[in-house]
């Protein structure tokens, strides 16, 4: 009896576990359409690991943001991967600059402007190529990304220094990190880069020769769909976006982003003094970009 028993037991447990497999299978599936659907509820952001996202970030990690509406940040590394997500639709908001929304609105009309960002740009030169102006860059090799703000700060490099544009070599290299990891290596004479990288260079004694706040240049945005905003759902989950996003500047601006040295490092990959560094830096709440910015893009962009 006991033999007959132990038998049955196996018999049932070898059906079950393929019952198990084919349910395993069905739930999987499920739950790829739950998760898709919450997905393209949620109101998705795409963000970089630059410093101009710290308000995300926060809002983020500290709950700021309402839990009972949606909001969800997606990651690159590379700008170009980020206007690709919002040219098709994978996110209804991005954090860029004001060359490449432009690029983006004349492209999809649909696309505007939520808010300008505290975000400046700098051009870096290593130490080792002892490039003390301009003029120096003939020659050598920029790291930047095409039709971005980068794009745009090479050119008036090159020509306030009265320099042959073909003179100076404009490598593209997307991804920010790695843009960052060239110039240590002493693989690339110079770059054109934001904070916190740009802080990171400027501690390995790497020397600024550009920086666009010294241009009363403010070049950061970030763009939505406005179309999808209109939407009942969206408006709310907007509203709560630009809350969460007002009290984690408000947050920042009171304690200074050293006290958020671990949010930095574990989104933008620096080190600890690099976040440290960083002092004196404010952000605004939400307010459009200032129009003479706006129409320096437009412009740089209809000569290109």
């Amino acid at each position: 009896m006991r033999k007959l028993f132990l038998f049955s037991t196996i018999i049932c447990l070898l059906i079950g576990c393929g019952q198990s497999y084919e349910d395993t299978k069905r739930i999987s599936r499920a739950q790829r359409i739950r998760l898709a659907k919450e997905d393209s509820a949620a109101l998705k952001i795409a963000v970089m690991p630059t410093l101009d996202c710290l308000p995300f970030y926060l809002a983020e990690d500290h709950n700021l943001f309402d839990t009972v509406v949606d909001i969800r940040l997606k990651h690159f590394t590379a700008q170009m991967d980020v206007d690709t997500a919002m040219m098709n639709r994978r996110v209804e908001m991005a954090v860029t600059d004001l060359v490449r929304a432009e690029r983006m609105i004349k492209q999809d009309s649909a696309i505007g402007y939520l808010t300008a960002t505290n975000a400046y740009w700098q051009l870096i030169t290593n130490r080792i190529a002892r490039m003390t102006e301009l003029k120096h860059l003939e020659d050598k090799m920029l790291a930047m990304t095409r039709y971005s703000v980068t794009d745009m700060l090479g050119d008036l490099a090159v020509d306030s220094a009265k320099l042959k544009q073909e003179f100076v070599f404009r490598i593209q290299v997307n991804d920010v990190n790695i843009r960052l990891k060239m110039l240590e290596n002493n693989e690339m004479d110079a770059l054109l880069i934001t904070e916190p990288h740009a802080a990171q260079a400027r501690l390995l004694k790497h020397k600024v020769l550009l920086d666009t706040r010294k241009l009363d240049m403010k070049m950061g945005a970030v763009v939505m769909r406005n179309k999808d905003m209109n939407e009942k759902n969206r408006k709310r989950q907007l509203d709560v976006m630009i809350k969460g996003y007002n009290d984690a500047c408000d947050s920042i601006n009171k304690y200074g982003v050293a006290a958020y040295t671990d949010l930095v490092m574990k989104y933008c990959k620096v080190k600890k003094n690099t976040v440290e560094s960083l002092k004196d830096i404010k952000f605004e709440k939400i307010s459009v970009p200032r129009p003479q910015d706006i129409e320096c893009a437009r412009k740089w962009l209809s000569r290109k």
